[in-house]
């Protein structure tokens, strides 16, 4: 079976590097990095080579119908609608690498253009896949029912790239993976290093404590329940990009989503609402 022929959008990233780095390699999953969008012209240089890159095009369009699969990963989420829509509506599956949107519009119109093209799409965080989050997954069923989540770690409310969102919809995509769904009655409340917001997904309780980065704290996962609860440090090590990489591959060899539609909607929507909140 030939490899899958995968473009990548948007290399200012460290995880384009990462995601380069890894399809470079011989024992790699199933994809290749075929075409890479230029930016910078040293950068795009030493990441084709790093990648053993075939093709650097100038213009994104090119890639409509040049290669199997597309990861996005400019920084800014605000540019990913435009970027997107046009590989979904042509049936590619598209990665957009976090974060998905800063709108619920943009998230949807996106999700409705996968609809339209009938091709798949994923976007998470990173740390959704990683090893300590899988842990904190396999443990929830010794804990009894889960009443309260909190998921903390750091994010910068005034960051360049799209501000909360950047870092904060790791907090908000990590509380889908363990109590999903639209998050009701949502609340912030700011405190000497940051703020929290607190929201209801059906009966548990949820908050995402985002602290600014200057304060250097882990990513961690702290979950209540009927019977224990757990609370566990998210280590992120130099490979963080690599499982949410083998995830895309999964979802192209199976041709099933990676992650339900739902949740990535909501992730999106908990962070719209609670820049919108802090801001009033």
């Amino acid at each position: 079976m030939h490899p899958v022929r995968v473009g990548l959008v948007g290399i200012e990233n460290t995880h384009a590097e990462h995601i380069l780095r890894h399809l470079g390699l011989d024992e790699a999953p199933p994809l290749r990095a075929s075409a890479i969008v230029a930016g910078d012209p040293e950068r795009t240089a030493r990441l084709a080579e790093l990648g053993r890159v075939e093709r650097v095009v100038d213009d994104v369009r090119a890639l409509v119908g040049e290669v199997d699969a597309v990861i996005i990963t400019t920084r800014e989420g605000a540019t990913h609608r435009d970027l997107a829509v046009p590989f979904l509506e042509a049936g590619m599956p598209v990665w957009v690498d976090k974060p998905f949107a800063t709108t619920r519009a943009d998230a949807e119109a996106m999700v409705a253009a996968a609809a339209r093209g009938g091709a798949l799409l994923t976007s998470s965080s990173t740390l959704r896949w990683l090893p300590d989050a899988d842990a904190v997954a396999a443990s929830l069923p010794r804990i009894g029912a889960v009443r309260r989540l909190t998921v903390s770690g750091p994010a910068d409310p005034l960051g360049p790239f799209g501000g909360l969102f950047f870092y904060g919809i790791h907090h908000a995509d990590l509380a889908q993976r363990f109590a999903s769904g639209e998050p009701g009655d949502l609340r912030v409340v700011a405190h000497d290093r940051g703020l929290v917001a607190r929201y209801r997904c059906g009966e548990v309780e949820v908050a995402l404590d985002f602290v600014r980065p200057e304060f250097e704290v882990p990513f961690r996962v702290t979950a209540e329940g009927a019977q224990g609860s757990i609370d566990r440090e998210i280590a992120v090590g130099g490979d963080y990009v690599q499982p949410a990489l083998r995830a895309f591959a999964r979802m192209l060899a199976t041709r099933s989503v990676a992650v339900p539609t739902a949740e990535i909607l909501a992730a999106v929507t908990v962070i719209e609402k609670t820049v919108a909140l802090a801001r009033a």
